[in-house]
């Protein structure tokens, strides 16, 4: 003997239905089946629909309508020459319609009546159902589970007696002649007669019910989904199937919410180890999930995460409630006495506060009769007034084995942390079983997006960039990230994708990851873009392990930093402004940085793609110390002087390091020096000085005419009328036979820049290109320096550069 049962989505369609049959089909053929089926897909929320419109005296038709559309398309679909089926799904029509008239004119909708009415969903598809296995050739009668099923009189969640239900299902499936045979789930009636229900999911229920009666060899739940998954794949895309599971991992997923079972099926199959296998209905081949008596260990403790939605946190304290007897007993006992159940219960060992999950639903009704029980102690000061906080959910981590374990929680907590989701409050029994979390209903999905790339996917990391600045170097960045995508997934487990792109027009943000290949097209048909408005998306997104990347020059976004890290966003940047702004507000941003456990990185701030800044960074972690640095740090201004010789034009020199990228699109910023003090400063910072821009001296080799331009064409073409003191700078150079180069000093504390005359032999003297070089004297490197040297300019390094960053954040 076979127990099948069929949910609401596979039954939810004629095309479902009829793979339906061919499932039943292919499995009667050496065995006798009892096939379980639920109301057709959307037909219960119909039902409670149509009945709650006629109890407030409104229109109930529009839904009744719907229900009798949907029985009699199927009916004359599946069954199309048989009248006598269309007669009886007309007459159970009309027994429906005369319910819903009578709850009409009563104005009344009481618990048995909602019973009654919400199994006319059962009732009519397990007549269709069973009628189209007929027409098709199968030996197939339906039989009311009414008979068969006896429950107590508690209406829309009814307690089984077990010892009559089993006597008459054992009775009739002896006597049954049929080879098939088509059950109504969910439905049930008192020793009198009345019709019970077994709670919303209660076809699963029937079905563990009659298999537990004929003690069958397995259980099968058909569904939409190819069984258990390790997370809801609706909100977790990695989630996969679980192969096998047991019972009590499988009753605590389904408590918190998995929706795939229904948690008292397991009760009655558990107690005769007779395993239920969740399998796909339009997938029929594939294995599906196991959930049976599982003992011995796995190499992963946890067997999936699950979530409950809607859950309000009740928190009673007060020092009254200290070493007094029965205080937990009233509390209980009163809201248990009103109906409400509790999901979760933590108390501090200080006996001061109890805090209990309970549905969002029910969260007024437990405060009115909370404060009505502790009144008097209220009244007193003794307890506070119970307080309740909304729009929160709980997650759960489920596996056996994690008592065998050591640092489950450790783990789990962490990483919660580390993607700002705060936890309110935690249960985990003394079985380990489960450890439980309640968090803000917002980050949910954040939440086991992160915990399942934790737990279940060889620790491959996503990252999710949001892209500001897609003028040179971003576009060299976005087709690097395109073309290292596989790389990234098969050596790093890093699996990169951009959900957000804006530049100083539009702005362009996909949940789903944005299309490397079209994302000029696609930004180009994004919304108007505004800074506090991209933040506005990421935040709303809230997506883990977020890095907002900045290539640009601009200080209105450097002043976005500060925002993004209190969201827990890394912060990627090129721009150097935020790093060399004031000292306050740069310190301000590291303590940002590790307070929200959001780094903070900016190596192309110095060198482009070269590794200076990080370099610095692990010779101070070393315990070393910097005594001096010197460096060209320009390679704008080192490409000037290396194509510059006696006899040129200045001016025509800039123009073509401005066209070659070299230079910032004001190329005053370069030639000034404020670029080439900016970053000395910030590796003046990063060695531990706390100093600010004006602090370094800045000798400048512009004149004052230069200094002075109103714009960048004014610039240019003072450089035309200064032509004379720049060919005398190079000239006075060359006949020293020296090198002009640009170079930034930090020596005890003091930091400065200037040009400076190099001499042959000195390293900096045969710097080609735009190429940069540091030296480190350091107290490990007193007389022979650590040496940096190589491209510090252009598109393709300073985008290699912020990869590079990007990249390490996958490490914090």
């Amino acid at each position: 003997m076979r127990v099948l049962k069929f949910g609401g989505t596979s039954v939810g369609s004629v095309a479902n239905i009829n793979q339906v049959i061919n499932i039943v089909k292919n499995g009667a053929q050496d065995q006798k089946i009892a096939v379980v089926v639920s109301a057709l897909g959307g037909i219960t929320d119909l039902l409670m629909q149509a009945g709650t419109d006629a109890s407030n005296k409104e229109d109930y038709n529009t839904a009744f309508k719907d229900i009798e559309a949907k029985h009699i398309e199927f009916t004359r679909t599946l069954i199309p020459d048989s009248k006598e089926a269309l007669d009886e799904i007309k007459n159970l029509l009309g027994n429906l319609e005369s319910l819903l008239q009578g709850i009409y004119l009563i104005n009344e909708l009481s618990p048995k009546t909602v019973d009654k009415l919400l199994a006319y969903g059962e009732i009519l598809s397990s007549s269709i159902i069973a009628r189209a296995m007929y027409a098709q050739g199968l030996d197939a009668v339906r039989k009311d589970s009414r008979d068969l099923i006896t429950t107590n009189d508690k209406h829309t969640k009814a307690g089984v007696n077990y010892k009559v239900t089993n006597s008459q299902v054992e009775y009739y499936f002896t006597k049954a002649k049929q080879k098939i045979t088509v059950l109504p789930g969910f439905i049930a009636s008192t020793a009198q007669g009345e019709t019970t229900t077994l709670g919303r999911g209660g076809s699963d229920f029937t079905a563990a019910i009659v298999a537990a009666a004929l003690d069958v060899d397995q259980v099968e739940i058909y569904t939409d989904v190819s069984g258990m998954y390790t997370a809801n794949p609706k909100m977790v895309k990695q989630a996969k199937p679980i192969d096998s599971i047991s019972y009590h991992e499988a009753m605590e997923l389904s408590h918190f919410g998995a929706k795939v079972l229904y948690p008292p099926t397991i009760v009655p199959v558990m107690s005769k180890n007779i395993p239920i296998r969740i399998k796909n209905t339009l997938q029929p081949e594939d294995p599906g999930t196991l959930i049976h008596n599982q003992e011995g260990l796995s190499d992963n403790p946890i067997k999936g995460l699950s979530n409950i939605n809607n859950v309000a946190l009740l928190t009673l304290e007060g020092g009254g409630m200290v070493g007094i007897p029965g205080i937990s007993k009233r509390l209980f006992e009163t809201l248990s006495n009103q109906g409400i159940n509790i999901i979760l219960i933590t108390q501090a060992s200080s006996e001061h506060s109890i805090c209990l999950g309970v549905m969002e639903e029910d969260a007024g009704k437990a405060k009115n009769a909370i404060d009505e029980e502790f009144e008097y102690e209220i009244s007193l000061n003794k307890i506070d007034p119970l307080t309740i906080e909304i729009g929160l959910s709980i997650i759960a981590l489920v596996g056996d084995q994690m008592k065998s374990h050591q640092g489950i929680s450790g783990k789990m907590f962490s990483t919660l942390g580390k993607n700002n989701v705060n936890i309110r409050a935690i249960a985990q029994g003394a079985s380990e079983k489960n450890i439980s979390a309640v968090i803000a209903q917002k980050d949910v999905k954040k939440a086991l997006n992160s915990l399942h790339e934790r737990f279940f996917e060889a620790q491959r990391k996503q990252l999710n960039l949001f892209i500001t600045g897609v003028g040179n170097v971003g576009e060299k960045l976005l087709n690097q990230i395109q073309q290292q995508q596989e790389y990234l997934k098969k050596q790093l487990n890093i699996n990169m994708r951009v959900l957000g792109l804006s530049n100083s027009r539009k702005m362009l943000v996909d949940e789903n990851g944005i299309d490397l290949q079209n994302w000029s097209t696609l930004l180009d048909a994004g919304e108007p873009a505004t800074l506090d408005g991209f933040l506005d998306h990421v935040v709303e997104l809230n997506q883990r392990n977020s890095i907002f990347v900045d290539i640009t020059a601009n200080a209105d976004v450097a002043d976005m930093y500060g925002k993004y890290l209190k969201q827990s966003v890394a912060v990627v940047a090129c721009n150097k402004i935020a790093a060399a702004s004031d000292f306050k507000n740069y310190s301000e941003l590291k303590r940002l940085s590790k307070a929200y456990n959001a780094p903070l990185l900016f190596e192309t701030n110095v060198g482009a793609g070269l590794p200076i800044i990080d370099t610095l960074n692990n010779l101070i972690a070393s315990g070393d110390r910097v005594n001096r640095i010197q460096a060209v740090l320009s390679g704008s201004l080192n490409f000037v002087f290396n194509n510059f010789k006696s006899g040129d034009s200045f001016h025509d020199v800039v123009q073509a390091a401005k066209a070659e990228g070299f230079t910032e699109p004001d190329p005053r910023i370069d030639l000034s020096g404020v670029d080439v003090a900016r970053k000395i400063l910030i590796l003046a910072r990063e060695s531990g000085l706390k100093i600010n821009l004006e602090d370094i001296e800045n000798e400048p080799f512009l004149t004052e005419n230069n200094l002075n331009s109103s714009d960048v064409p004014h610039f240019f073409e003072t450089l035309k009328e200064d032509a004379e003191h720049f060919e005398k700078l190079v000239a006075q150079a060359e006949a020293k036979n020296c090198r002009l180069k640009y170079v930034a000093q930090l020596d005890n504390g003091k930091a400065s820049v200037g040009l400076q005359e190099i001499p042959e032999g000195h390293p900096f003297y045969n710097l080609e290109g735009s190429d940069n070089i540091v030296l480190f004297f350091t107290d490990r490197y007193p007389t022979q320096p650590m040496q940096i040297k190589g491209a510090g300019a252009g598109g393709d390094v300073t985008a290699s550069g912020l990869f590079a960053d990007i990249i390490r954040t996958a490490t914090f």
